[in-house]
């Protein structure tokens, strides 16, 4: 029994639904650019509040951390001779 599938551009039915894709998406480019470019701007600004909201969540960041001066400063600090601060 042969279980090997068959490339995606020898299927039936998806290289014909790509086309079509492409097609389209050509089309609501060429006429809806200016739309498009309008608002180009707010969706960065949206995609980089986003990312700070949703990309952040495994850093550690939070409340409970002693940012005090008793720490000892970490190698990053003494950079390019001395501390930072």
């Amino acid at each position: 029994m042969n279980n090997r599938s068959t490339p995606w551009w020898r299927n039936r039915t998806k290289l014909p639904f790509v086309i079509f894709l492409a097609i389209a998406g050509y089309f609501l480019w060429t006429e809806h650019q200016a739309h498009v470019i309008e608002f180009l701007p707010w969706i960065l600004v949206l995609g980089c509040l986003g990312m700070h909201l949703f990309m952040h969540g495994g850093h550690g960041h939070g409340g409970g951390h002693d940012h005090g001066e008793n720490q000892e400063p970490s190698s990053r600090d003494q950079d390019e001779g001395g501390p930072s601060r």
